[in-house]
């Protein structure tokens, strides 16, 4: 724990402030083949920032329907099959590959980080098209400081340019500020900067008893 407080902290989107988002749903998509051949594949050494088609789409450089254009060589070339979705999943769906679930638990993180007086950002790895749906999780407005997503900023993590893009918009040192994600080597490249990386795991606690250890919060 620092010797003092955690006065910023800083929330992934996929995976912590929603439930929904994470590598694991596309995986989920197909069952028949070996999960990490399916993320090399489809986005590539998530841990890098490279040319890949799903890196190019995180950083706004083409269209999803660019990047399925792009990414379908690959998929052939590797012999990926695609589960289609089920009815039940096609009626909750429908027209897109996932919804996004808020998490209620980090929603009462934010709010009760807010009360303290810390101040709060979202550093997100998103893609265009799915703007207009994450948005409807929360009052992205009121609960943060500032929303850094790296379609809008031509960058995408775990480049180091997006963190400290980031904490000059909160006005903020790495050592005051902390960052939750649920990729390893996101939360690495914060910790290679000085940030406080907590990282995010399926089951939400520890994570957040961990900022609210490092906030102060009782």
């Amino acid at each position: 724990m620092p010797n003092h407080p955690v006065r910023t902290v800083i929330f992934d989107l996929g995976g912590v402030l929603s439930l929904s988002g994470r590598p694991v749903d596309l995986i989920r998509r197909f069952p028949d083949h070996d999960p990490d051949e399916v993320i090399k594949v489809m986005m590539g050494d998530y841990g890098s920032d490279s040319d890949h088609p799903w890196h190019r789409l995180e950083r706004g450089e083409i269209s999803m329907d660019e990047y399925r254009a792009g990414i379908g060589q690959l998929v052939a070339a590797a012999g990926l099959r695609m589960r289609a979705p089920s009815e039940e999943e096609a009626a909750q769906r429908p027209g897109s590959t996932f919804e996004f679930v808020r998490s209620e638990a980090m929603h009462e993180l934010v709010v009760d980080l807010r009360a303290a007086g810390c101040r709060t950002g979202v550093l997100t790895n998103n893609i265009r098209e799915f703007r207009d749906r994450w948005r409807l999780l929360m009052d992205f407005d009121e609960l943060f400081d500032t929303v850094v997503d790296s379609h809008e900023v031509g960058l995408r993590k775990p480049n180091p340019a997006i963190y400290e893009l980031t904490l000059d918009r909160l006005g903020s040192a790495p050592n005051e500020s902390a960052f939750l994600d649920d990729v390893q080597s996101n939360v690495d490249a914060a910790d290679r900067l000085g940030i406080h990386g907590v990282l995010v795991e399926n089951d939400q606690s520890s994570a957040i008893a961990t900022v609210r250890r490092l906030a102060g919060l009782a």
